[in-house]
């Protein structure tokens, strides 16, 4: 919804109006009973929000997904596996990733040890640089494990 109104240039005070005519089902059904208790208040984009999210995200869910987050290691997972996870995550959790030095010092932590020790040598820029980095150093791994492997093979 958020990058509709910016698409549109939606003003505040109709972001409610809008959000709640693209409501579908019992979605809709539940913000007609809200809306009939909150009669004659001036129904804000922040408290819509506030409403919305209680009923559909409550709090449990989000304490679930910082969980999720804090407990999220790559171990198995390839560079882009994890980042992927990584990502889907994070975003329900800002205030471990609400910077680019912050969200970069998260991802390393959890990589897989040789590939940690391998970028914790190079400056960590931003999180797009660190993510590439990790999957270089990884790429470089496999191609040099396959390179012995055929050697091995040879002789």
């Amino acid at each position: 919804m958020e990058k509709s109104f910016e698409l549109a240039e939606v003003k505040d005070r109709k972001k409610a109006q809008y959000a709640s005519y693209n409501l579908k089902d019992e979605s809709s059904y539940w913000w007609e009973s809200s809306k009939a208790f909150l009669e004659g208040e001036t129904i804000s984009w922040q408290k819509f929000m506030e409403l919305f999210l209680e009923k559909y995200f409550p709090s449990y869910m989000q304490d679930q997904l910082e969980v999720r987050f804090l407990d999220l290691k790559q171990e198995n997972l390839t560079v882009a596996e994890y980042e992927v996870k990584f990502s889907e995550l994070a975003r329900f959790v800002p205030k471990y990733v609400n910077t680019e030095a912050k969200k970069a010092k998260r991802f390393q932590q959890v990589l897989k040890p040789w590939i940690c020790s391998q970028v914790a040598l190079l400056e960590r820029r931003t999180y797009a640089a660190l993510v590439q980095k990790a999957m270089i150093v990884e790429g470089e791994r496999e191609a040099t494990k396959r390179e012995s492997e055929g050697k091995k093979r040879k002789f």
